[in-house]
């Protein structure tokens, strides 16, 4: 069953020792470049430097004693890992994470600075899967999935819970959309306390199978995904499928160049660190994807571990 608002109030609670209630902020010029009345729900500020921290401590909060015993695993490119680490740390559980070999090297050090048992491996989904089925069967260890969870999709949508809380009356709701955690949880937090509030899901183009998958009515699997956005890259599940059906209205591709910009522009007028990945959503309203002019429009800013030796527009 999918989670419902007060599975998300009850994940607010839960996970309250364990994360940040994190600011939201506002940007002067920004409002000025786009028309409209920007709300940034900064989880890029969140314990582990993303959001992901939510719904790792409200899946992990709830396993039994039994389970509990034998340790988490998953696998990740790096936010989610790092997350389920620190997390499980925290409640004295063991977490083992697969991870691709070609990570950033700054996830990669966060996962095992948060005490996880790492695996490497291929970065392919095929690959993934096989290294996790092998840690489970050796360890015993309670799979907690990226995003294709309902503990963890409950989790997610309480940066909305937040965001809604501390700014009423949003027109629109934006995030990033990689796996679809993020945009499920909180599609059915703004949704279920907003009706009318419309919300709007930004990938990018190289890795656009939400929007293909929207419009065919069915899951269409990723083709060799590929964005400066790394953290975007991992398919729709069955499940944050479903969700993102019923409730968000919109998934808009972004270009790589308008990711840049849009990240630098974030640097560069807000004075705070975000990855490409939270950058998607300003790339979409600057590149005129969605239309906000005259609305008061709130954003996820995902997450904000970035690699400053590889900068996307160093390349430049």
């Amino acid at each position: 069953m999918e989670p419902t608002l007060q599975d998300i109030r009850d994940a607010a609670a839960r996970i309250a020792p364990f994360t940040h209630r994190t600011p939201v902020l506002t940007c002067a010029t920004l409002d000025g470049m786009t028309g409209a009345q920007l709300f940034f729900k900064c989880e890029n500020l969140q314990k582990v430097g993303a959001f992901k921290m939510r719904g790792a401590s409200n899946a992990i909060a709830q396993l039994e004693p039994r389970l509990a015993a034998h340790g988490v695993a998953t696998h990740s490119s790096g936010n989610h890992g790092a997350a389920l680490a620190l997390a499980a740390r925290l409640m004295g559980v063991k977490a083992h994470v697969v991870m691709p070999d070609n990570a950033a090297a700054i996830k990669k050090q966060a996962v095992a600075g948060y005490g996880a048992d790492i695996t490497w491996c291929k970065p392919t989904m095929a690959s993934r899967d096989e290294h996790l089925a092998a840690v489970v069967q050796r360890t015993g260890a309670t799979i907690v999935h990226p995003y294709n969870d309902e503990r963890i999709i409950a989790g997610q949508g309480t940066a909305a819970l937040e965001l809604l809380d501390e700014i009423p009356g949003l027109d629109v709701l934006m995030t990033p959309v990689g796996g679809g955690g993020l945009i499920s949880g909180c599609a059915i937090a703004a949704k279920s306390l907003q009706a009318k509030i419309r919300v709007f899901g930004v990938e990018p183009e190289g890795a656009d199978d939400a929007r293909r998958s929207v419009a065919a009515g069915a899951l269409v699997p990723p083709m060799s995904p590929a964005s400066i956005a790394d953290g975007l890259l991992a398919p729709l599940g069955e499940k944050t499928f479903a969700i993102i059906r019923r409730y968000v209205d919109d998934i808009t591709v972004v270009s790589e160049t308008a990711i840049a910009h849009a990240m630098r522009t974030i640097w560069e007028r807000m004075k705070i660190v975000v990855e490409p990945s939270s950058a998607v959503t300003l790339a979409a309203i600057l590149e005129g994807k969605v239309d906000i002019r005259g609305r008061r429009c709130g954003i996820i800013l995902s997450g904000g571990n970035v690699d400053l030796d590889r900068l996307p527009w160093l390349a430049e």
